[in-house]
Parts: C-alpha cells; structure tokens; sequence
C-alpha cells in the first residue's frame, strides 16, 4: 500500500513480517532518520536582568540590606569626580553586593568571581550590565579595611536598636586558619640573609637586562622577571623586619630558632584542630548567644588564646558602646589578669577552672594570691547554676565558627598579611551578620 507525504512524494509501507516471537518489526535496511544538533545557529533570546531571579533570590535579599547600609567609607577612594577627567568608577555598592554573595557562597577567588558575573544569572543580576575584571574585585575585597569595620558596627547598630541584640551574654572561640604560605617557606636569619643577597643580585641582574635587551628577546616577559625578583626581594626584607617580633615571643634560649616565612612574613606556625603544625592566623570570633550574631572580630598571629579575651572585649565595647553582662571562653582564654579586668569593666566570665596538678586540692576554692573578681570565678564555676551556662558556650560559638569555616569559605586563606586577613574575615563575619539580620527581620 502507498500513500503520499506532506510535500508530495509516494511513500511506500512495507509489509510487516513477523520477528522473533511472532512480532512485527519495520524494515532497517535504510539509514536511520535523526534529529542532529547544530550548534552553530543563531537564536535570538530577548530577556531582562530583573527577570532572571525570583522574588525570594538571596541575592535579591543581599542587595536589599546593601542599600540600606551607609556606603560613604567606599565612596572616600574614588578619584573620578564631577567632570574632572577620568574613567568613571565601579558603584561600591555592586561591589559589595558581590563579595557579600559569593562570601555566602563560600566564593574567595576573584578570578572565579569575575567568571561567575559573565556565566551565572545571580551575579549578572547584580552586576546589572556592569563589566568586572578580576583586579577590580581582588583589589576591592582587601583594599577597604575601615570601611568594612564600619559596615560591621553599623548592622550591629540596627540590631541593637531593634533590641535582637543585647549582649545580655557572648561566647568567643578562636580557630586557626591555614595562611597562604608553605612551611618550608620558614628560615632563620642565617638563611634569610643568604636570600636577601641572592634577591639582590638577581634583582641588579634583571634591570640591566630590561635596560639593554638582548636583540631577539621578548622586552615584557624580562620586565615580568625583573618585577617577580623584586617582589621577592621585598618579602625577604619583609620576614627580617618581622624576625624581631617572631623572637619576642619565644624564651630567651630559643630566640635565635626563631623563623619568619619568606612568603607572607606574618604568618605563624601554629597547632591546628587535627593536632598538626601548619602556618596558619588566629581568628578571633565572639557571638550574641541569643541571637546568635557575630558581635566581635579579631585577628592575631599569637598561636595561643590566653591574651586574646581583653582585646575581644575591647572590640565589642568600640562597636557597641558596650560591653557584655556575661562572657563564656574554653580553657584556652584562662587569665586571672584577664578576668580581673573583665570584671572591672561589669563583665562576669564564665570559664572551665584548670585541674590542679596536685591531687588533693580543691581547685574551686580561692587562692592566697587571687583577686576578688578570680576567688568570685572559682567559687562560682563551681555551681550547677554556672555549669548549665558554660553550655552555651560551644553550643554558640564553635557552631557559628563551624559556619563561617564551612559555609563562608572561611577555611583557607589566599591573602597574605593580617590586614588582608582581617579583611577577608570580615566580608566572612558580614555575609553571616546581615543573613542572620534578615532572619531576624531586623529590616522589616
């Protein structure tokens, strides 16, 4: 039986024949007929940028807090002005609207970010047409330190006003962030000062190759050598300048071991969570217990926590004008000077008394050499009342630091010195902050 298709040709049916089983198949004599791709038409895709997103996007939510916010510390650096000449600048408040969603997004790299604003519909919404370059975007990130403390003290303002924060009660814990520096980037000074020479050398060897080029050489790719030699040299000399610092806190007989790292100079090596030694910064977190909001941010390079509580507390008090009721810490942040100023300035501590090394000795009651506000602490940590409060301290603390290391990408770092990295947790500390402040409804 024959028939004729749409454009006029006889198609001929072939009869069915019976395959295996008794059923019927068609003939697969021809070749089979398939819908290809072809990926080198074109289509034309009207859309607009608002309506990539929905409603409820977090990145609708960041910008949202973004504006509210007072952005004038950014605004201070832009040089273009009025109708002076110059290139027109990047809107910080674009800027910061990226960094806070790719920091929730535990984004920390410039270049990924740069590639997300060209490929990924929450950046682009964000950028709203505006071209990024991952110099931009690196430089912004750590190039804003007072700005950024400011940010940090004015949501707590909000917060405080709405009354979601109190400070009725806090919890620090610090965490050991691994540096951008390699172990075996530690020397002596023996060492260093061996480098320095070789730097020095190949820097003087360089600049006379870019000021008379070899005829057939490429003049960048020296300029390129001449400047990486440079930048070594100064990191060399950075990490002698430092040396004195890394030995000021080691005993008298162990100051000449002292080692500073050729690759970022203010990095330690410290004892991280899984019992090793890497090189590595102190960050410093304190957090409302109630509302559960990072209200102190510190960082240091001091492997150890004891001197780290006084500093805290004297941060909380600037950005809050304020100073918590009550205050929890590990055993880590024992200091009996520590507390004895805490206590002056109307915060009760709450932390672990240290098992005597003596057995025997009641560790809750009071010493002849201890303050009143340390006789108060022992004896008070020895009741269930103070107990069933020191609970709170890691329920608090060490899950807010969890989120910030799992979900801030705040587990490595890949910027050097403390600035940078106070910088970096920062970005980290607001993301979660204005999330937290959403959840809060501190904005509604």
């Amino acid at each position: 039986m024959s028939s004729k298709d749409l454009f006029g040709e006889e198609i001929v049916e072939p009869a069915p024949r019976s395959g295996a089983g008794g059923s019927s198949a068609r003939d697969a004599s021809g070749a089979p007929r398939l819908r290809t791709a072809d990926r080198r038409q074109i289509e034309l895709r009207p859309f607009d940028l608002e309506s990539l997103l929905p409603p409820e996007h977090r990145a609708r939510t960041v910008w949202s807090a973004v504006e509210r916010l007072d952005l004038s510390g950014f605004h201070a650096a832009i040089r273009a002005r009025g109708s002076e000449p110059g290139r027109s600048a990047t809107d910080p408040a674009i800027l910061v609207c990226l960094w806070l969603f790719a920091t929730s997004e535990a984004v920390g790299s410039a270049r990924e970010l740069e590639r997300l604003c060209k490929e990924h519909d929450a950046y682009r919404w964000i950028c709203g047409g505006v071209s990024m370059n991952h110099h931009t975007l690196s430089d912004f990130r750590v190039g804003h330190g007072k700005a950024l403390d400011d940010l940090m003290t004015q949501v707590l303002a909000v917060l405080l006003r709405k009354k979601l924060v109190r400070l009725e009660r806090t919890a620090q814990d610090g965490m050991r962030i691994r540096a951008s520096a390699g172990a075996a980037s530690f020397r002596r000074e023996p060492s260093l000062k061996a480098c320095l020479a070789e730097a020095e050398a190949q820097v003087r060897r360089l600049k006379a190759e870019v000021a008379s080029p070899i005829p057939g050489t490429r003049t960048r790719q020296q300029a390129a050598a001449e400047r990486a030699a440079r930048e070594r040299k100064e990191r060399i000399e950075e990490a002698l300048a430092e040396l004195p610092k890394a030995r000021a806190v080691k005993d008298k007989k162990d100051q000449e071991k002292a080692r500073v790292s050729t690759t970022d100079a203010e990095a330690r090596v410290m004892k991280m969570g899984d019992g090793g030694f890497r090189p590595a910064y102190n960050v410093q977190l304190a957090t409302d217990v109630d509302s559960r909001v990072v209200v102190g941010v510190k960082v240091t390079n001091a492997g150890g926590d004891a001197a780290q509580m006084t500093p805290m507390l004297d941060d909380i008090e600037r950005r809050t004008s304020t100073r918590p009721v009550e205050h929890l810490v590990d055993g880590g942040f024992v200091n009996l000077e520590a507390f004895t100023r805490a206590a002056d300035g109307g915060t009760t501590v709450f932390a672990p008394v240290p098992t005597p090394r003596t057995e025997g000795i009641d560790p809750h009651a009071p010493k002849p050499n201890d303050s009143e506000a340390v006789a108060a602490w022992r004896q008070r940590m020895a009741t269930p009342e103070a107990k069933e409060v020191y609970k709170e301290r890691a329920a608090t603390a060490e899950t807010v630091n969890a989120d910030l290391r799992v979900h801030r990408g705040l587990d490595r770092l890949n910027v050097r010195g403390i600035d940078k990295v106070l910088s970096v947790t920062l970005w980290a500390a607001l993301s979660y902050n204005i999330l937290r402040a959403v959840g809060l409804a501190a904005w509604s």
